[in-house]
């Protein structure tokens, strides 16, 4: 089977500029991409018209939690059993590719295996949903973020607790036999941790260091929760691959970022921080609440932070937390305009984190994350320009068309229909 996208405003997920292209699919991959009024040789009969639209890849969520379901508190996750919580993750799965995102980076899964069952699913064709690289859940310290527990009562939430290193590697050993692609970590606190704080560092340099070995002995790839400067530190030193947020990261902590900035990826999370901050107040966070969790100080020390890792050429990924009740899920492209608007990027590189860099991350970057022939056929026709408008990305109406792996899910010639008739494909 071959597709002819034609009349089409094309961005390569690389150039500073989008060309008159045309581009044709075959199989599962980009046959050619052929510039306006050359000749493209014999062509498809099966077409779509672009014209008006933009081609571009698809986007990769860099740090996702499809297992988070709208909570307001985290115990709530462990309160929810596991088979209705792999039924609200698929349905979560499905919500992230009816807008855009083809690929997803798990930052962690809710519970042991509803990332690994999901991604195999997808990969079965049992669901339909995004490219997955499944996370763990997010291990953590006694009194780390994660560990909900009291002394009167055990509550189950979002984290595996291990303490010291002997139980860091029983548990990424653990992790490694579920099945992930993705080892998550939590080593510093966070504002919504009263006993641990954003810049409060609970795990120790010996159990991250027991944690990291055993996670790449086997080949994982590890994430971080780390908005201390220390646990920045801690993260670079002990090889982590992703460092998420680094809100509070010193200029050592920075230079230490930039020196291995072709090794590893960092990614703000700023959904969270902006929501709470700016639109919290259906969600019970109000101004006060926010000021009491220092949660303005957080926000303007996340722009600060992330105009000078701009600066110093670090690659970032999006990807904001959502998944909460104050952060809904299918928001998540707004973090491409956050990025803008806070950060000083460019639409254009903004865009690139969304999908050249987030297939870095997905170690897929030879195959993935870009309009060039060979390359896998993860795309999206979008109505307008999002390389001069990149809000444009955050409605599913400006989806003409969302392709993955060269299977079409919503089609521009049928409407929605086109994605339900992409499912009976997948499957």
């Amino acid at each position: 089977m071959a597709l002819y996208i034609e009349n089409a405003q094309v961005w390569d997920g690389i150039s500073d500029e989008t060309v008159a292209a045309s581009v044709v699919v075959e199989g599962n991959r980009i046959k050619s991409v052929t510039p306006a009024g050359a000749d493209a040789g014999s062509l498809p009969s099966d077409r779509i018209d672009g014209t008006g639209m933009t081609l571009m890849p698809g986007m990769v969520e860099g740090h996702c939690h499809p297992s988070f379901t709208g909570i307001n508190e985290p115990p709530e996750l462990g309160r929810i059993c596991p088979e209705e919580h792999m039924l609200l993750t698929a349905q979560n799965l499905k919500l992230l590719f009816r807008h855009g995102f083809t690929s997803i980076f798990e930052a962690a899964s809710a519970k042991p295996m509803l990332g690994v069952t999901a991604r195999n699913a997808i990969e079965a064709g049992l669901l339909v949903g995004p490219r997955m690289r499944a996370g763990s859940p997010e291990v953590t310290t006694t009194a780390g973020l994660g560990d909900e527990r009291k002394r009167h009562i055990h509550q189950e939430s979002f984290g595996l607790v291990a303490d010291g290193p002997d139980e860091m590697r029983r548990v990424a050993r653990e992790c490694v036999r579920d099945g992930v692609d993705v080892m998550k970590i939590n080593i510093s606190g966070d504002e919504f941790v009263s006993h641990a704080r954003a810049e409060i560092t609970p795990t120790e340099d010996d159990e991250l260091a027991a944690f990291v070995k055993v996670a790449h002995a086997f080949g994982k790839k590890v994430a971080a929760h780390a908005r201390s400067s220390q646990s920045v530190k801690m993260a670079v030193r002990h090889g982590v691959d992703c460092i998420y947020h680094c809100d509070f990261a010193d200029e050592e902590a920075l230079d230490m970022l930039e020196s291995v900035k072709d090794r590893i990826f960092v990614g703000p999370a700023f959904g969270l921080v902006h929501n709470c901050t700016k639109e919290g107040e259906p969600a019970g966070i109000t101004p006060e609440v926010a000021e009491s969790l220092h949660l303005y100080r957080k926000f303007d020390a996340t722009c600060a932070t992330y105009h000078k890792i701009r600066e110093r050429g670090i690659r970032v990924v999006v990807g904001g937390d959502y998944g909460f009740a104050v952060t809904p899920m299918g928001q998540n492209a707004r973090d491409i305009e956050h990025f803008v608007r806070y950060f000083g990027y460019s639409p254009i590189e903004a865009l690139r984190c969304a999908t050249s860099i987030g297939a870095q991350l997905m170690d897929m970057g030879d195959d993935l994350g870009q309009v060039r022939e060979g390359f896998l056929a993860d795309l999206l026709l979008v109505r307008g320009d999002p390389t001069r408008d990149v809000s444009l990305l955050q409605h599913t109406d400006n989806f003409a068309m969302i392709m993955k792996d060269g299977v079409v899910y919503k089609d521009p010639r049928i409407g929605d229909a086109g994605f339900d008739r992409g499912l009976i494909a997948a499957e």
